[in-house]
């Protein structure tokens, strides 16, 4: 659940593809587990993306064991890791629209293991800095920007329409067992070899996620012009156009929006409650979160099977409307520190799995709208508003705590969150039956 609340990935949407309906129920060996070219692509971000989540844990604990750092440096390291989005990924998005998706992606993958490499490089060289660790911050987010908005614009040329939830659930598969087992992993590196040197374990991920790239076989296809021409300004705001003109996808941008906004009052506040107000200790806290991990595997399992049974907008809204009303769980948690920890795990379990959810099925929405040559736009936008907003409901969030209380500020963000369901509740969204009845009429 809190990972739902803080929303601190991009949101993407990726594919044209504008009758897409759902398959049969897979069976063993069947659907995607045929198809040579996502395999190959989900082995390679499969072990890159545990190794993302030893860099996203361990590059902390290299600045506050290694280098002690104070708290205002942590900050610019926090920092460090949202200002590249926010300068650039509209200017990727153009770009990324404009070329072959996968050399994009080896190359960023290339890149991303010869920046990681400098910090154990610098560290038995005796040069290891905080201003080293901005620098490779940037970078790094920088870089995996790109790749994910080329990432999730190729998987289309890969698979079959009929697959696609299927391999969004797959994904997602592998997104939450990373964030279940990652964290142990990098512990356990940290332990035995010392922080800076378990970054290498990240670099080589990255060899793996190159080599499965260019072993696909299914050739990508060229680049379609736009009318835009090479007007960068035009092309990005194509993009914007393209979400505003469609009342669903517009309905969901200015939904996350208001919902990320709220959700970071949380990203705040979370732990400090917890701990401060509740008295958990800080493994007690670590026990919870990661059993977020558990409920996003469980939806990620079942965010197909449930939308072929209840229908495509019932199991939008009811997921929106499941996971804005859990989260009172939270501000209502009390009584002895094991009591309440109990409560924040039962949350965390149902919340992440709802979400998991409604965000594969999202995506999937998003993919019978959106035309191929806008993808990478489209992309770009909704990430821009998802990690412009946060920050911003972060600020406003915690200068509230400080006035009104933390308890108090909490029940603001449950019932900011459900306005933000509600938007999308009562948009067009909630009309749907299934993929199928998306058609290009509704372009």
């Amino acid at each position: 659940m809190l990972k739902e609340l803080q929303q601190p990935r991009f949101a993407f949407a990726i594919v044209d593809q504008p009758t897409m309906e759902y398959g049969p129920v897979k069976t063993h060996f069947a659907g995607l587990w045929r198809n040579p070219d996502f395999m190959k692509l989900w082995f390679g971000q499969t072990v890159s993306e545990f190794g993302s989540r030893i860099t996203r844990d361990v590059v902390p604990l290299i600045a506050v064991i290694v280098l002690a750092a104070t708290p205002a440096q942590m900050g610019i390291l926090t920092v460090a890791g949202s200002i590249p989005i926010l300068l650039f990924s509209l200017f990727a998005g153009v770009w990324v629209d404009r070329v072959r998706r996968r050399p994009v992606m080896i190359a960023a993958d290339v890149l991303r293991l010869l920046v990681l490499t400098s910090i154990p490089l610098a560290a038995l060289s005796g040069h290891l800095s905080m201003a080293l660790l901005y620098v490779v911050t940037a970078l790094v987010v920088l870089l995996t920007m790109i790749f994910e908005i080329a990432y999730r614009a190729l998987l289309p040329t890969l698979i079959e329409r009929k697959d696609l939830v299927e391999g969004n659930s797959k994904l997602a598969v592998t997104d939450s067992l990373a964030e279940i087992g990652g964290p142990a992993i990098a512990g356990v590196l940290v332990q035995a070899v010392g922080a800076p040197i378990a970054i290498v374990f990240d670099a080589i991920s990255f060899v793996f996620s190159s080599l499965s790239l260019l072993w696909i076989r299914r050739p990508e296809p060229a680049p379609v012009s736009t009318p835009e021409g090479r007007d960068t300004l035009r092309e990005m705001i194509a993009g914007w156009r393209f979400i505003m003109q469609e009342p669903m996808l517009r309905a969901l941008l200015v939904g996350m929006g208001i919902r990320v906004f709220f959700g970071s009052f949380f990203g705040v506040l979370y732990s400090l409650y917890a701990i401060r107000y509740l008295g958990l200790s800080p493994a007690q806290l670590g026990l919870v979160i990661g059993s977020g991990g558990i409920g996003a595997l469980l939806g990620s399992l079942l965010a197909g099977f449930v939308a072929r049974r209840v229908g495509l907008g019932r199991v939008l809204s009811l997921s929106l409307m499941l996971g804005g009303g859990i989260n009172l769980i939270i501000p209502l948690a009390g009584g002895p520190p094991l009591l309440a920890m109990m409560m924040l795990i039962a949350g965390q379990i149902v919340g992440d799995a709802v979400w998991s959810v409604y965000t594969i099925n999202e995506i999937s929405l998003r993919q019978s709208l959106v035309p191929d040559h806008l993808l990478g736009r489209v992309n770009a936008s909704v990430g821009f508003v998802a990690e412009g907003i946060a920050p911003i409901g972060a600020l406003i969030g915690g200068t509230l705590a400080t006035a009104i209380g933390t308890r108090e500020t909490l029940f603001i963000a449950c019932a900011g969150i459900f306005i933000g369901t509600l938007w999308v509740v009562f948009s067009p969204v909630r009309h749907l039956q299934s993929y199928a009845a998306i058609t290009t009429s509704s372009l």
